[in-house]
């Protein structure tokens, strides 16, 4: 099972002056956050895409790449593209590019997203919401797996027999991942068309995925895919301290961030319970010391089958010190243990 982390970019509140920290410090601080989970042997990094002030990253390829000048092993995700508001030819450009720069190591996760912000932006209509996804991930496998391509689609102008350059590395093909957030049709389209998986699980109780996840194994193995080259992961929020203290206090940075997203969703105002329910064996939260941590990642590999655990490490802003120590603890305790 491989090991991975994901992050966002969150950018922390300053309620003095009334601003998010810079983000520019803030994405040079996840460079070299790369750097050491390259250091401390993590399997994948895994960065997100968003379009809000609260967030650094908008363009996780241009992340990835500068990480790739200064990483030796790990792959490079984004965590997630959101397809239905990018050009697939220019995604798949982007990242055979990282793929040439990193040595083969670039990996794409599509999704829709749980943030709609990029759809005015790129001036795409919420109305296309599940066309644009379904038409745009069709004609990114296309061009992943045929250099010559001719594709017809009604949202996007059609291509007759073009060519997308460069190429990737291995067999000029990017491993491409679908993450979703638990829909059914979502685990159904994936499984179909033999894509590895990837299940966000943040909320509730892990074991209630089940279902879905053997779903998605049945219906995988109905299309007359290979068993043997079934990947599934789940992705879902970690934070690792061997000091209490650290993790008591890394719920007013989850509270921060849970209560500024929950203001523009509707949600109440997050609470001690939830943070401790989630922490719990069987709650959505990894986070805690790195026995509790690790047993319940054996745990999701116990019931889930999973071949893949990402821990998403940067909830509300941590202080880059303790962030990197809990890439440390990640690495060097977590996945040691754990393999």
């Amino acid at each position: 099972m491989e090991l991975g982390i994901g992050m966002f970019g969150d950018l922390a509140f300053d309620q003095t002056t009334g601003k998010h920290k810079d983000a520019g410090i803030k994405i040079r601080e996840i460079i070299q956050q790369i750097k050491l989970m390259d250091e401390v042997g993590i399997d994948v990094f895994a960065m997100g895409e968003h379009h809000r002030a609260d967030y650094a990253v908008s363009s996780p390829e241009m992340i990835l790449a500068a990480a790739a000048t200064i990483t030796k092993n790990i792959k490079l995700a984004s965590g997630v593209t959101v397809l239905s508001s990018s050009e697939p030819v220019k995604v798949y450009e982007d990242f055979a590019t990282l793929d040439l720069i990193s040595d083969g190591r670039a990996e794409i996760f599509v999704g829709r997203g749980s943030f709609i912000e990029s759809f005015p932006l790129y001036g795409y209509s919420l109305n296309d919401y599940e066309q644009l996804f379904e038409e745009k991930l069709d004609l990114l496998l296309k061009i992943n797996s045929e250099e010559n391509v001719s594709w017809k689609g009604k949202l996007r102008a059609s291509m007759d027999n073009q060519t997308v350059y460069p190429r990737a590395k291995n067999n000029r093909k990017l491993p491409i991942w679908r993450a979703v957030g638990g829909t059914p049709q979502s685990v159904l389209s994936a499984a179909k068309l033999g894509m590895p998986l990837v299940v966000a699980i943040i909320g509730g109780m892990p074991i209630q995925f089940k279902s879905l996840i053997d779903f998605y194994k049945q219906e995988y193995l109905a299309a007359g895919h290979n068993e043997a080259e079934m990947q599934i992961a789940i992705h879902s929020h970690t934070f690792v301290s061997d000091d209490q203290n650290v993790i008591e206090g890394y719920f007013h940075n989850y509270k921060s961030q849970m209560d500024r997203i929950g203001a523009t969703r509707g949600w109440s105002p997050y609470t001690k319970m939830q943070y401790e329910g989630g922490k719990a064996k069987d709650g959505a939260l990894f986070i805690g010391n790195t026995n509790e941590v690790a047993d319940k990642i054996n745990y999701m590999k116990e019931i889930f089958g999973i071949t893949r655990f990402i821990g998403h490490m940067d909830v509300g802003a941590p202080e880059n010190d303790v962030m990197s120590k809990s890439i440390e603890l990640f690495g060097e305790k977590i996945a040691s243990e754990i393999r």
